[in-house]
């Protein structure tokens, strides 16, 4: 269910908690080959089905920049702040890609708020550490550290 806030203060209360987890995410080979098109990385491990097949994780994964750019939906999907009439990426601290994504796989990110502050004019900057979590999986595919901006 997606988190509701009503003012920046409201996000602020939650600092040093996990705040929000997001629906699911499938990653098909579509995503992966457009993504790859756009990247212009077509290295074989993303693209090509076969080859992939008989290399070491037994088909195509997921660019891990496209794991990463899948932050603004995860964040979008799981909370939103009825005061915000913007809300802008403003950067990364911190990224490390932990495991593959196979094809097919479904994703969701877990949001622990680390830190909020007052920016102008009338916006917040929030820290993130997301984790991005693939089903069946123990260990996380991706943790990163955002910064989201939102004004109102």
């Amino acid at each position: 269910m997606k988190k509701q806030f009503a003012t920046f203060e409201d996000v602020k209360a939650c600092i040093g908690q996990d705040v929000a987890v997001s629906p699911w995410f499938t990653v098909t080979q579509e995503q992966i080959n457009l993504f790859a098109q756009a990247t212009n990385d077509q290295q074989w491990i993303h693209v090509d089905t076969e080859k992939a097949a008989a290399g070491p994780f037994g088909t195509t994964i997921a660019h891990g920049f496209l794991t990463l750019s899948l932050l603004p939906q995860f964040f979008e999907s799981a909370f939103s702040i009825a005061q915000t009439r913007m809300g802008v990426n403003y950067g990364l601290n911190k990224v490390r890609f932990t495991a593959p994504v196979p094809v097919n796989s479904k994703l969701r990110g877990h949001m622990h708020l680390l830190a909020c502050e007052a920016i102008e004019p009338n916006g917040i900057q929030m820290t993130w550490k997301v984790t991005i979590e693939r089903e069946g999986s123990d260990k996380p595919v991706c943790v990163a550290e955002s910064l989201v901006r939102h004004y109102a």
